[in-house]
């Protein structure tokens, strides 16, 4: 099996993981992976992570331009600003999670830094979380904030949307933004108990320790 039927085959097991567990339903949520010759295999639009087939997902230059498949999910401008930005990017996921979606509605959520630090390994996954306005869905002014960016966040959070989260493989995105959800989900879990959280000079241990990008 060559490495990009491979990768198509592992985007659709993932996909089908992230459908099984419900961080994602319906038609909602898109991957992106880059293959060996640098173009981008997509899941489709109007898919569900439910039952995709490899051999139709999109494979399209950084660009944007179809080489095969169907055609990708209308969200290609949010994808292609964080693999434009973060040169290290092998692979974005988007997804429509519960937690996160509630999260990114509530009136005190820090738009900078949008998850508080309840855990070390939403530090060490994440970085700091940047909490996007709400923009139509295939908006290409998403892509347009996350290029504002400049590369300085690898996880944001699209209000009344969802996450979106790159990693280096395609693993590592989908492993981030399975510590994203988690950590809405404790977040709201917690709210108002005043939970303790990891101080300043916790978190600056962490995140000299594992190399986390972590500018304002």
């Amino acid at each position: 099996m060559s490495a990009d039927s491979k990768l198509r085959e592992q985007i659709a097991a993932i996909a089908k993981s992230i459908f099984d567990r419900g961080l994602t339903s319906g038609a909602s949520g898109n991957i992106s992976a880059r293959t060996e010759n640098g173009t981008l295999l997509v899941t489709p639009t109007g898919s569900s992570f439910r039952d995709l087939d490899p051999a139709r997902i999109s494979e399209v230059h950084t660009d944007g331009t179809l080489v095969c498949g169907d055609a990708p999910t209308k969200e290609m401008a949010l994808h292609q600003a964080f693999y434009e930005t973060r040169n290290a990017t092998g692979a974005v996921v988007h997804l429509h999670s519960t937690h996160s979606v509630a999260l990114s509605v509530l009136p005190d959520i820090d738009p900078d830094n949008a998850l508080p630090p309840i855990t070390a390994y939403s530090v060490m996954r994440l970085g700091k979380v940047q909490l996007l306005p709400y923009f139509m869905p295939g908006d290409a002014a998403m892509g347009e904030a996350v290029k504002g960016l400049a590369g300085k966040r690898s996880a944001v959070l699209l209000a009344h949307h969802g996450p979106v989260v790159a990693g280096k493989d395609l693993l590592a995105a989908t492993y981030a933004m399975e510590e994203l959800e988690e950590t809405a989900k404790l977040t709201l879990l917690t709210k108002g108990m005043q939970p303790r959280l990891l101080n300043q000079e916790q978190v600056e241990k962490l995140v000299k320790t594992f190399d986390v990008r972590w500018e304002d």
